[in-house]
């Protein structure tokens, strides 16, 4: 893919996995999951042209997550595949608690991701990249990928979507809370899960999260709340979006849903409140069944929902 041809909507950077989900009667369902793998094809099933930059282990999971994305129309042009380091997979199991997760990502084809991997065309000739604090955090390298992007995006007038997706199993969360106020100074678009972002500001206050991101610089954010819907911030000032009751089973990857489908939608054009509306519609319908993929709605089934 070259400068020649068409734009892409949306670069994803970062760390891809392979998925056990764990059923009602002891099995597991085989699938797909990691945040910006999860973003890119949310992007995609809504219409977007969508590509992601990362590595794979040329195992047969990273054969997997190939066929995916080709199925998905998620273009794979920056994907390197690693004959010395295998593809990361997950566990998740479900409880009266909710979802808890169990990684096996040490070592990964991900984790030697660096800036010689983010080829500079990929970022021109992308009108947005997301990344995410997952895509920081799995190694130095990684991190050094992402800045080198951004750096970039910003030198080209390229938008630059960040979700902190805080995980303190892989860095010290005095670590995560710099690189996440860095991140924001440089972002377009923020879209922090509020309970990362309590973690992350000390802040309890919906708004009061809000306020904090958009002072850093952050110029919209989009703060998603889980079953209470979305708080959605920027030079419009702060709305509420309401959230659709939906009978959920797994919550897992539905912030990367929502990510996916609101940036999808802002590319399209829609202004930020009507995308949020969209992307809660989306998310909603996400968590009614099990894996982060596989319950990712098309945009038929988001419009026929919304409008239901």
């Amino acid at each position: 893919m070259g400068t020649s041809e068409p734009r892409l909507d949306l670069l994803c950077i970062g760390e891809p996995m392979v998925e056990f989900n764990g059923q009602p009667d002891g099995t597991f369902l085989y699938g797909f999951g990691g945040d910006v793998s999860n973003v890119a094809v949310a992007a995609s099933r809504q219409g977007a042209r969508a590509a992601i930059a990362t590595r794979t282990g040329t195992d047969s999971f990273g054969d997997d997550l190939e066929a995916l994305w080709g199925r998905e129309s998620v273009a794979t042009d920056y994907v390197v595949r690693d004959a010395q380091a295998p593809t990361g997979i997950y566990f998740v199991r479900h409880g009266e608690g909710g979802h808890r997760f169990e990684y096996r990502r040490a070592g990964s084809a991900a984790s030697f991701l660096s800036p010689d991997n983010i080829p500079l065309e990929a970022v021109r000739v992308a009108r947005c990249i997301h990344y995410s604090g997952i895509s920081q955090a799995i190694s130095e390298s990684a991190r050094a990928a992402c800045d080198a992007a951004v750096a970039e995006a910003a030198r080209c007038g390229v938008l630059v979507s960040y979700d902190p997706n805080l995980r303190v199993s892989l860095w010290p969360l005095e670590t995560a809370r710099e690189c996440t106020r860095r991140a924001a100074r440089t972002a377009d678009i923020f879209l922090p899960g509020y309970d990362d972002a309590v973690e992350l500001t000390g802040l309890t206050d919906a708004e009061a999260i809000i306020g904090y991101y958009l002072d850093l610089g952050a110029k919209l954010v989009a703060l998603t709340l889980g079953a209470d819907g979305a708080l959605i911030g920027g030079s419009h000032g702060v709305e509420r979006v309401m959230p659709h009751p939906v009978n959920a089973v797994d919550a897992s990857g539905a912030g990367d849903c929502f990510d996916g489908a609101f940036l999808a939608r802002i590319l399209a054009g829609d202004k930020p409140m009507d995308a949020a509306r969209y992307a809660v519609s989306a998310a909603a319908l996400s968590v009614t069944g099990y894996g982060a993929i596989a319950p990712i709605p098309s945009e038929q089934a988001v419009r026929e929902f919304m409008s239901a």
